[in-house]
């Protein structure tokens, strides 16, 4: 096959994975045991479940929109 006949490159392609991994992580951070009708559960309001996973997720959001938009050097 032509490889012009592509419409990412290989970069696109390493970026786009990379940023579901991110995504995959920020959606990892914000899983943990949820509160019950009986049982409170004080770690829903974690730091982590409220600030970090978001951003992580985020983050992850912004890189494969980097990925979809980027355009090597060497392309015409």
């Amino acid at each position: 096959m032509d490889r012009k006949n592509f419409a990412f490159g290989k970069m696109n392609f390493i970026l786009t994975l990379a940023g579901v991994v991110i995504i995959l992580i920020g959606f990892l951070l914000m899983s943990g045991p949820g509160s019950t009708e009986t049982m409170f559960e004080p770690d829903i309001f974690s730091a982590r479940r409220i600030v970090v996973a978001p951003v992580v997720t985020l983050v992850g959001f912004v890189t494969v929109i980097v990925a979809i938009m980027y355009k090597s050097k060497n392309e015409e």
